[in-house]
């Protein structure tokens, strides 16, 4: 039932989630307000015949610095993924592997036939620098885009279009490479110092396990926001009053509740679910299109690296494509065909699930990849579109937006911390 509390969170994706466990960490009162049926946002899954299908394929990096701080990561029972990708050109698979998490895959990388030696070492060059250098320092380089600091750090055509575009383009859902290169180093950070992998039970596991500690009564499903304004939320039962808001949506409806934030453009991608007897790879790595038919995106064996993602007998793999139509699936099959080098005739196409806003365009400038969150009188604004477009931005931004929420409680100035 409506009530009084301190701070009403609008919003139960992993940024509400976070700003929620800061609040209740500092012992001030809160409520979270979710429209769904269940908290995440747009990390979730649907278990589908003993399948888990995430929407839209999703993984989780162990290098997010925010995750350490808000769960126990080995609770998610993590299935790992091969730290490389395979990358096909004409009937030869090419392996490059991260040298800082595979240095036995060195050799192969350094005689893989993507782009030359040289563009090999530059490019191992650039992640170890990202890995290494403070964070500071990587916020406060001169910024571009994504592709003209590739460029700039002395990248040639061949390893850009054949192995760093497809890749950076499933990361970004931004097959341009418009997107800012103080995003791009971080995340260069997070894979050269993280692994990536998939919880036991599906990628809604996460914001399951950030929300654990949290009162359950405190969170209300099922329970749309119509409207927010200083000290008030108004749901479809009533008013409740507060001394702050945090609307932690997805941007478009942040925008529709916040009516001053600036428009946020969305980038959406499909992922494509097919069932398979044998799996055409005996690892779970990511394969990439070389040949710059930018068609597929990526594509992986998900029950390599996670087996609880299919049932016994079968293995589950997921393709995904960049851009916000979907292709017809049996244009994806013969694609998938060539890619993996064998027929997909006997595979069953489960389901396609498409999602048209996926993650916040990051063009420059994006600074050091803080945006304000205080937009005064009592509102406060958190979501990936606040700092870098991930889950660590998620946490991070809900976690920061919290903060400045205390400070203003507490009459500090708040806003930008």
């Amino acid at each position: 039932m409506p009530g009084d509390t301190d701070v009403v969170i609008v919003g139960g994706g992993l940024a509400g989630l976070a700003a929620a466990r800061r609040l209740h960490r500092a012992g001030v009162p809160w409520r979270l307000l979710e429209a769904a049926d269940r908290v995440g946002g747009r990390v979730a899954t649907d278990e589908v015949d003993g399948y888990l299908l995430d929407r839209g394929f999703q993984v989780l990096n162990s290098g997010y610095p925010r995750l350490g701080g808000l769960l126990d990561l080995a609770t998610l029972d993590l299935g790992w993924f091969t730290p490389g990708v395979l990358v096909r050109r004409g009937d030869r698979l090419h392996r490059l592997a991260n040298p800082l998490r595979d240095p036995a895959g060195t050799a192969g990388t350094v005689a893989a036939g993507i782009g030359s030696l040289l563009d090999r070492l530059r490019l191992a060059a650039l992640a170890t620098g990202c890995a290494t250098l403070p964070v500071g320092r990587l916020l406060t380089a001169p910024e571009t885009t994504s592709e003209a600091a590739l460029r700039r750090a002395g990248l040639s055509d061949p390893i850009i279009e054949e192995l760093l575009r497809p890749f950076l383009s499933g990361v970004f859902i931004d097959r341009e490479l418009e997107t800012s290169s103080h995003v791009l180093a971080v995340t260069l950070r997070a894979f050269a110092r993280g692994r990536i992998g998939l919880p036991a039970r599906g990628m809604a596991a996460l914001p399951r396990a950030v929300a654990a500690p949290l009162p359950t009564e405190l969170i209300e499903v099922n329970t749309p926001v119509a409207e927010v304004a200083p000290g008030r939320v108004r749901t479809r039962t009533g008013d409740i009053s507060c001394r702050a808001v945090v609307v932690a949506v997805d941007p478009p409806a942040a925008a529709t509740l916040l009516p001053g934030l600036p428009p946020v453009r969305m980038h959406g991608f499909t992922t494509y679910y097919h069932s398979a007897d044998r799996p055409p790879l005996d690892e779970p790595i990511l394969l990439l299109d070389g040949e710059r038919r930018e068609l597929i995106t990526n594509t992986v064996v998900l029950s390599r690296a996670a087996p609880t993602y299919a049932p016994a007998g079968k293995h589950l793999v997921a393709t995904s494509v960049v851009g916000p139509q979907p292709l017809p699936e049996p244009v994806v099959r013969r694609e998938l065909d060539h890619l993996y080098g064998r027929s997909t005739a006997d595979w069953t196409h489960l389901t396609t699930v498409t999602v048209p806003a996926a993650l916040p365009a990051a063009p420059p400038p994006q600074g050091r990849l803080r945006k304000p969150v205080a937009l005064g009188s009592g509102l406060f604004v958190a979501g990936d579109h606040r700092d870098s477009p991930s889950i660590q931005g998620a946490l991070a931004s809900g976690w920061r937006t919290a903060g400045a929420v205390l400070a203003t409680l507490r009459g500090g100035r708040g806003g930008r911390p």
